[in-house]
């Protein structure tokens, strides 16, 4: 004999108002988070959705609530990229706990190509989620004109290039951070101080580059390969500072990543660090800086709060019932720059 579904033992609506002692449209709207009932009332309904096990259907509240407690978190990298940089899991970390904490769904779109910025914008205009956090944007990016175009209250993870100049983004201050760093090795008396740079296609890699000039504004252009914040990005630009300039007996690194990458190839020319060249790098991701050799001197930002400021923007806008895309009205959240510190170890 075919046993019945679960389905079938689920409790309904009716049966929370016929324990509760309250119509269906009372249960419908407290459990659908609405107004204008009394708190006596909504005490017995929570009490008997409590007693009977009662699970709101998702589908039939979404159209009540216009809500699909889900948040497209949209990355402009490849999957190799995001699943081996741990900035992308810190940062994941952070939004999944937001998220979670209020009972949302982290949904997680990667644009490996060119070919997935229609299945993206397909997607988010499609009325599957509520909002959008989208981040590691490059400069001429296609993201911030579909995201516009999906009408999604969005928030950006880092200062986006003019192309959303109303949309609220969290980010560090990696211009002062990087000035900082450049400080320290001036303060260690080093004089040929190079930098490594990230991708100039992304306004963190810009704002640091800034910070170093801002504080080195002769530096010569030898003094300055681009990296890619990767630790083989790292490795060549190192290696291209070597020939260019042996006399380098400083670097700063736009990421600990980076920073790994340029210890392994001044380790293999028999340059001793710090003593010959002093290092330092930028996030303080702990499972790259405290494990280089030696452990890594870096500029350090709260990546995992950064992830949840995003989510908490969001959260909140959507509470407002604002637009955050494009919205340049006071009820739109105001954007977030977080502070940097750095972290001395023995590289610098």
């Amino acid at each position: 004999m075919t046993e019945p579904s679960s389905a079938a033992h689920r409790p309904t609506l009716e049966a929370v108002a016929d324990r509760a002692g309250v119509s269906r449209a009372t249960v419908s709207r407290v459990v659908n988070g609405g107004a204008g009932v009394r708190s006596s009332l909504a005490e017995k309904v929570l009490r008997a959705v409590d007693e009977l096990g009662y699970v709101p259907n998702q589908a039939a509240r979404s159209l009540v609530t216009r809500r699909h407690d889900a948040v497209a978190v949209v990355i402009a990298e490849p999957e190799t990229r995001v699943f081996t940089d741990p900035f992308f899991a810190q940062q994941l970390r952070g939004i999944s706990k937001e998220l979670t904490a209020h009972d949302s769904q982290l949904v997680l779109l990667l644009v490996e190509g060119r070919g997935d910025y229609a299945r993206v914008g397909r997607y988010l205009a499609g009325g599957h989620v509520d909002g959008a956090l989208v981040f590691s944007v490059h400069l001429d990016d296609e993201l911030p004109d579909i995201v516009r175009r999906s009408a999604l209250p969005t928030v950006f993870g880092g200062r986006p290039d003019g192309g959303a100049p109303h949309t609220p983004y969290v980010d560090c201050d990696n211009r002062g951070g990087a000035r900082e760093a450049v400080r320290h090795l001036r303060s260690l008396g080093r004089e040929r101080i190079a930098h490594i740079a990230g991708p100039l296609d992304q306004t963190s890699a810009m704002d640091r580059l800034d910070g170093y000039r801002d504080v080195l504004p002769d530096a010569e252009p030898e003094l300055i390969a681009r990296g890619d914040f990767t630790p083989a990005g790292g490795e060549r630009a190192m290696r291209e500072l070597l020939d260019r300039c042996p006399d380098v007996d400083g670097v700063f690194a736009a990421n600990d990543l980076t920073a790994a990458g340029a210890l392994r190839v001044l380790g293999e020319a028999g340059r001793r660090v710090p003593e010959d060249v002093a290092v330092v790098g930028f996030d303080d991701m702990e499972p790259v800086a405290e494990q280089t050799s030696p452990p890594l001197t870096t500029v350090r930002q709260d990546i995992e709060e950064m992830g949840r400021l995003m989510a908490r923007l969001l959260l909140r806008g959507l509470e407002r019932g604002g637009a955050l895309a494009g919205d340049p009205l006071d009820t739109a959240p105001s954007s977030v720059i977080t502070p940097t510190a750095l972290v001395r170890r023995a590289s610098a």
